[in-house]
């Protein structure tokens, strides 16, 4: 696919990131008055938020390893489709069950969307080039992650909250008519699909679990609670289960031999942490800028832009430089330090800092992000074997959306202890009863606009100071990010797309691939010859490094292709070549009958220039039908001449 082509079939793919990420975030700011209005109660309120990002984590490894199994593309649009209906459903829900229960669905949906768009992408860029376009997917996916809160409170105070869920629909819709009309994938050979049905099913048994005890605990039941016990425990015991079946499993939804490649394994802790930063920061910053600083959800989503536009930057010029030069691992040790450093100075704001300060440590939170995040995906994909590509990139998400929803529920349980104790601490030294606050006292989160200017103000610094301890808690794991991104293996980029790895593995899915890749991208008012041409020629490469057997069991270079032949070794055409050795003869007269009747000069050519080199003596057509190099291309060329 040439520069343009990509773009236009990457357009489709960014804009079902953009609806996945927005799903997830356009609803923070707007959640109270949500609430609110459907009537529902505190878990309710934590539920909206919990059933999304509960659903997006779990279903992200299971579309992943099925979009190994069959068609990608089918799969994409399936998950896009979903996420509409889910999203339009949502917007019309007349209470919290039922709005919970669409955010379910809407969850799934963001799942498939968020592990299918980078398997694709592999799938039709190489990994020296999918540098820069990983810079547009992290761009996107910034934008979503932090610029969602913003778009949720303007469209809360200007036309209501329901457009939260409808804003993402148009795009959605646009993106499944653009990938319609312009992704073009080669079929999947068709072969019996297993599916882990058991790993799949204690995989999410056991995360969800797990998700709902951080989620949950501290707020609905105590940490030492009976509930919490059970909860802790009933996840170690799934897991354990589901680490059991998937070493047994012939299809395993997470392979665990991925984790003996180092690259893989690195890669996957170092993700955990950024998933902290990148998740934690959008949810902490915006209660950092309402309760420390006094500002609107609307104001507060402007304010957190430094971060934003650091994202933004960095994750395009990154991935500019990484496909220029080749050169990945100098750009992502640079912005793992910068993000640690980012965090460590966030660790000092106060609620007074000068905001010009504080706008220079977003940005360079922002700039670390852009730079590592998605070439965490990148490394993997070029790394490890094309049959697991998807698995491979879902499971790196997946870690990275477990290791932000972990951390933020613990990180959101330190604020709130932290929180209550500065500000009774602050309310005491004054000489004021912590209960003037209203019902509550200092657990609760107050309006401040009611509140009398010196306790606002107490508030307010202790606010700062939790919020300022929250990333101190961070910053530690993103020193984690820069050990673990040094131990990367500096692997060089390969140049080949997904489509055309799988036509060199050599194996039968790879070379039928390429046939029907090169078969689909021929005109669409290409006869049928010439179709059939462009699908044979596909086959060619992946024969190349195949040895040839004669019939005396001895065993000689394969011949090379047309394709692939290098200029030291000119292309023996049997069309010029004398008789000097029967099997020469025999070849020319085969490819004369073939090529006459058929035009399928390639598959001709392969096969008349190997019986060329079969040590001298005649190969009939029977002799090489045997041969395990030549029986497939045999048999296509009979295909073909059919077609």
């Amino acid at each position: 696919m040439s520069h343009r082509e990509v773009l236009t079939a990457l357009s489709g793919l960014l804009m079902g990131m953009l609806v996945a990420i927005l799903s997830s975030t356009v609803v923070s700011t707007s959640l109270p008055r949500i609430v609110s209005d459907l009537n529902g109660s505190q878990t309710s309120y934590t539920w909206v938020i919990t059933a999304t990002l509960l659903a997006t984590t779990v279903s992200t490894p299971l579309w992943g390893k099925f979009s190994d199994l069959t068609n990608r593309k089918v799969l994409l649009q399936v998950a896009l489709v979903l996420f509409v209906l889910a999203s339009v459903a949502a917007g019309f829900s007349q209470n919290t069950a039922t709005l919970i229960t669409f955010r379910v669905f809407q969850g799934l949906g963001a799942g498939g969307l968020t592990a299918l768009v980078q398997v694709v992408m592999s799938d039709i860029i190489s990994p020296r080039e999918r540098g820069r376009y990983m810079g547009y997917l992290g761009a996107v996916m910034s934008v979503g992650t932090i610029g969602g809160p913003l778009l949720g409170g303007v469209l809360t105070d200007s036309i209501g909250w329901r457009w939260n869920f409808f804003v993402g629909v148009p795009v959605g819709v646009a993106a499944l008519i653009v990938i319609q009309r312009t992704l073009h994938l080669p079929p999947k050979p068709k072969k019996a699909v297993v599916v882990d049905y058991w790993g799949a099913g204690l995989i999410a048994g056991g995360v969800s679990l797990l998700l709902v005890w951080v989620s949950l605990g501290g707020k609905q039941f105590e940490w030492a609670s009976t509930t919490s016990w059970l909860m802790g425990v009933g996840a170690a015991v799934l897991l354990a289960l589901a680490v059991v079946v998937e070493f047994r499993s012939k299809e395993p939804i997470i392979p665990l031999t991925l984790f003996k490649n180092r690259t893989f394994t690195f890669a996957v802790v170092a993700s955990l942490s950024v998933g902290v930063a990148m998740f934690g920061t959008s949810v902490f910053l915006g209660q950092y800028m309402q309760l420390a600083r006094g500002q609107s959800p609307t104001m507060a989503g402007i304010l957190t832009l430094p971060m934003v536009l650091g994202l933004l930057i960095s994750s395009m010029v990154a991935g500019a430089l990484i496909s220029k030069y080749g050169k990945w691992k100098p750009y992502m040790i640079v912005g793992s330090i910068l993000l640690a450093a980012g965090l460590f100075l966030m660790s000092t704001i106060e609620y007074d800092t000068n905001f010009a300060i504080v706008s220079v440590f977003m940005a360079m939170m922002g700039l670390g992000i852009g730079m590592v995040m998605q070439n965490l995906v990148l490394v993997v994909q070029n790394s490890v074997d094309v049959s697991v590509v998807g698995a491979a990139s879902s499971s790196v998400a997946f870690f990275r959306s477990l290791g932000g929803t972990i951390g933020v529920s613990v990180m959101g349980a330190v604020l709130g202890t932290k929180v209550s104790g500065y500000i009774t601490d602050g309310l005491t030294d004054a000489g004021v009863d912590p209960s003037a606050l209203g019902s509550g006292g200092s657990t609760s989160i107050p309006d401040l606009s009611t509140v009398p200017g010196p306790i606002r103000t107490i508030i307010e610094s202790a606010y700062g100071q939790g919020v300022a301890d929250v990333f101190l808690i961070a910053a530690p794991l993103a020193v984690i990010t820069i050990v673990f991104v040094c131990l990367l293996p500096n692997v060089e980029l390969g140049t080949k797309t997904g489509i055309q790895r799988a036509a060199a593995s050599g194996d039968g899915s790879g070379a039928g691939a390429a046939g029907a890749g090169a078969a689909a991208a021929a005109p669409d008012d290409a006869s049928a010859v010439e179709k059939g041409v462009a699908a044979t020629a596909g086959l060619a490469p992946s024969v190349s490094s195949a040895p040839a057997t004669t019939t005396d069991g001895a065993s000689t270079p394969a011949p090379t292709s047309p394709v692939d032949q290098g200029d030291d070794e000119p292309v023996v055409d049997p069309a010029d070549t004398k008789a000097d050795t029967p099997a020469a003869a025999t070849a020319a007269g085969r490819r004369h009958h073939s090529h006459a009747t058929t035009g399928t000069g390639t598959i001709d050519t392969i096969i008349a220039t190997g019986a060329a080199e079969v040590a001298g003596h005649p190969v009939s057509d029977d002799e090489l039908a045997e041969s395990p190099v030549f029986s497939s291309l045999v048999e296509e060329k009979d295909v073909a001449a059919d077609r």
